[in-house]
């Protein structure tokens, strides 16, 4: 009798024979292990239990054709069998410094050092400086090093779940079903966290950051189910985003116009905070900056805004209210941030020559080439102002009192205010009946920037202009919003994986219990990296201008030696 047993007598004594001997030490036998794994799992579907089904067949041809060809091809989709690269300077030097960083943490804490206290955390959107009702007690080393520690267990973490090959990783495959249901549950957990709002006024903090949430869920699950191949909900997605640029338009405007600060702290703060998780995953992970394109184009569009506000003439509310003219002043510098934008999407060649010129090209290309930024920049190019014109135009109306935005009261009298959500409503869903019309994304693309805002607007009124409806929001939702940007970057590489291409794969033949483990940890990630970045960004950029500036001018030349030490390097571009 052949039995399982003797075949692998004979196969252990073949192996022992032939890489014993001396004239195959150079070419040692293995063997694939996998086809007898396949065997036992499809033994039940073999005709007389002796001869393998095509299926064992199949599944050994592949895997024996991926273990001779991903190292070469080395594809970046979750194929198995390829070979892990060493890291590079950068990984290797990163590591010592959070190793280092853990034997300060170690002695500070054996030296009894204990003033470990957690600086005041800048507000999440504005990033001002909650005033405390006590003066805080200063506090000691610990608490950055102690925060240098954790992030280095974080990014342990990622190194593993995208670097290091111990975890599996599959491949999306879109449903209806995998996208729309787990929409469905998140938005009615959701409405079970409603709670009255402490202001009742339009876009106030609370619903800003209930509106982030949501979109980011939406758009996690947009990722995780692959859903970029459905037209309908591609094009909705892309709203999304246009609606956090929105935001970061109407934010920051709002911020230059009330408190005028255009301070350096105040830049460096929220550079700081956009920033910091994405250049640590570029050492960590071996990625360019522009893999993550959104934060740079964030931060692009904060240089933008700070630029245009913060030439001469500066223009505040308490200004333009001592003499209206100044509102003229504003329409100018927006008319002309306005023709600087056009003039650019209709100029590739100027804006993709600007780019590429080093050192920025090092921070705006991607394996090689600007498109990817050209393109993402130029899909949503005027939701950004778009956000800064609402922002002007709400605050002008504000402050002369036309809008009621009492509790419970209703946006515009009754009259205005019932044509203004019927119009909002028609155009919400022919906007939906659109993007169902599509045929291609490159021609929805073109239209995009154009009628995004349609959207964006239509829910701002629709969500604003009734009483009830503004003082409520999702304390759900909310929590996400508030670390909205950690969630969007850490999902590159411990929820998706393989630089988004596939998902991880925690616990294999599971696919339920894996996604609510693997979505567990991803959360708690980022809400930890969140309060990282805050503890970090007080004690990294203090108030002193002085000491301020010193530190910019080492920032700045560490950063040109790592951009010379990363010069050459090309990536695989992103989806």
């Amino acid at each position: 009798m052949i039995t399982n047993q003797q075949l692998e007598l004979y196969n252990e004594a073949a192996a022992d024979v032939l890489n014993s001997s001396k004239r195959n030490s150079r070419s040692r036998i293995k063997l694939l292990a996998a086809s007898r794994q396949a065997a036992l799992e499809t033994i039940t579907q073999s005709v007389d239990g002796l001869h393998l089904p095509a299926s064992t067949k199949n599944v050994g041809s592949m895997i024996l054709m991926n273990s001779l060809c991903n190292k070469l091809l080395r594809p970046i989709d979750g194929s198995c069998c390829q070979t892990v690269p060493p890291p590079n300077f950068l990984q290797k030097l990163s590591a010592c410094f959070f190793l280092g960083s853990a034997l300060v943490f170690l002695v500070l804490h054996v030296l009894g050092n204990n003033r470990h206290r957690r600086p005041v955390p800048p507000d999440v959107e504005s990033l001002e400086e909650r005033k405390p009702a006590t003066a805080a007690v200063p506090f000691g080393p610990k608490v950055p090093v102690h925060a240098l520690c954790r992030m280095g267990i974080i990014m342990a973490y990622f190194y593993l779940c995208d670097r290091a090959d111990v975890f599996m990783k599959e491949q999306k495959f879109y449903t209806h079903s995998t996208f729309f249901i787990p929409l469905v549950y998140i938005f009615i957990l959701g409405l079970f966290y409603s709670e009255n709002s402490k202001e009742t006024k339009l876009l106030n903090r609370e619903q800003t950051d209930e509106w982030k949430g949501w979109m980011q869920l939406v758009i996690l699950i947009y990722h995780i189910s692959g859903a970029s191949a459905f037209i309908p909900v591609y094009m909705h997605v892309r709203v999304l985003v246009a609606a956090y640029l929105f935001q970061t338009g109407y934010g920051h405007f709002s911020f230059f116009w009330l408190k005028g600060d255009f301070g350096l702290y105040r830049v460096c703060q929220v550079l700081f905070r956009l920033n910091f998780l994405v250049l640590v995953l570029c050492v960590v992970m071996d990625r360019p900056y522009q893999f993550y394109y959104f934060v740079p184009l964030v931060t692009f569009w904060f240089v933008i805004i700070y630029t245009t506000l913060a030439m001469w003439p500066q223009i505040l509310q308490k200004k333009a209210n001592s003499n209206g003219i100044w509102h003229f002043g504003v329409f100018a510098k927006l008319t002309g941030l306005l023709l600087f934008i056009c003039f650019f999407a209709f100029s590739q060649g100027l804006f993709e020559n600007i780019f590429s010129m080093w050192p920025i090209s090092q921070l705006f290309e991607l394996n090689g080439s600007i498109h990817e930024w050209w393109f993402r920049w130029k899909l949503d190019r005027f939701a950004v102002i778009h956000g800064m014109v609402f922002a002007f135009v709400y605050l002008v109306l504000q402050k002369r009192q036309v809008l009621s935005e009492g509790k419970g009261e209703a946006l515009f009298s009754g009259k205005i205010s019932h044509v203004l959500l019927f119009l909002s409503v028609v155009s919400f869903i022919t906007y939906s009946i659109w993007a169902g019309s599509c045929k291609t994304k490159t021609e929805c693309n073109e239209m995009h920037p154009y009628i995004s805002v349609v959207q964006i607007l239509s829910f701002i009124l629709i969500r604003n202009i009734p009483g009830y409806a503004r003082s409520i929001y999702s304390s759900f939702f909310a929590w996400f919003g508030k670390i909205s940007l950690e969630l969007f970057i850490c999902q590159y590489h411990i929820w998706l994986a393989a630089d988004t291409k596939g998902i991880l794969v925690l616990i294999p033949g599971n696919p339920s219990l894996n996604i609510m483990v693997s979505t567990f940890i991803f959360v708690c990630v980022a809400h930890e990296i969140s309060l990282i970045t805050n503890d970090l960004a007080q004690v990294v950029i203090p108030k002193d201008s002085v000491a301020l500036l010193k530190r910019l001018g080492a920032v700045g030349l560490f950063s040109l030696v790592v951009l010379l030490l990363s010069r050459g390097n090309h990536h695989t571009p992103g989806p």
